[in-house]
């Protein structure tokens, strides 16, 4: 959410809006009201983000539908191996054709790309702090914990409070979708809602 808000995207989607269990054509649905209501301004062009997450949360039925579905070794979907992007895609267009809508689509995965960009001042300030934390962290008898930087001030997290006891791997930081931050993406978004059929 906070890359799509940065690069400005016409749309991103994200896992913390859906139910578990999401048919796939809600998914779709989203992608495909935005496009049109951004047609409908004279705009012929815009960017979605789908978050890796999403694949998550689709129905068993349409996860199935994907093809044989393989899990890394922390247990998420390889988004890469079942042409997630590619499958959205080709939904979206069918149904736009549907509607007399013909525009073309490009799906493209951005993972290396994105991790490996040069880093911003604010990143280079922000690990100096962390490792600053981490370091008097450490010298002070701390263990067990990460350092995080929370309202300005380091902050200690134990590891008990962010590990699931049950896989052994940290649990899931989702998206606060009643959060400030969460609103504003949304209002940057172009999305149709229901005040739009207005």
């Amino acid at each position: 959410l906070g890359i799509a808000k940065a690069a400005g995207t016409t749309l991103a989607v994200i896992p913390e809006e859906f139910e578990d269990g999401v048919p796939v054509q809600r998914v779709c649905d989203t992608i495909e009201g935005s496009i049109i209501k951004r047609l409908s301004h004279g705009r012929d062009y815009g960017v979605v983000m789908i978050a890796e997450g999403m694949a998550e949360k689709l129905s068993k039925s349409d996860l199935e539908t994907l093809g044989n579905i393989q899990r890394d070794e922390h247990g998420h979907l390889k988004l890469a191996d079942i042409g997630f992007a590619e499958f959205l895609k080709r939904q979206v267009e069918q149904s736009l054709k549907s509607r007399g809508i013909t525009i073309p689509i490009t799906d493209k995965n951005i993972g290396y790309e994105l991790r490996c960009a040069p880093p911003v001042p604010y990143d280079m300030e922000y690990t100096r702090d962390l490792g600053y934390a981490a370091i008097k962290f450490l010298l002070e008898g701390g263990s067990g914990a990460t350092v995080a930087s929370w309202g300005g001030k380091a902050v200690s997290i134990p590891f008990s409070d962010i590990i699931d006891s049950g896989t052994g791997r940290p649990r899931p930081h989702g998206v606060d979708i009643h959060s400030n931050s969460y609103e504003v993406a949304l209002r940057y978004m172009i999305r149709l809602r229901k005040d739009d059929f207005k």
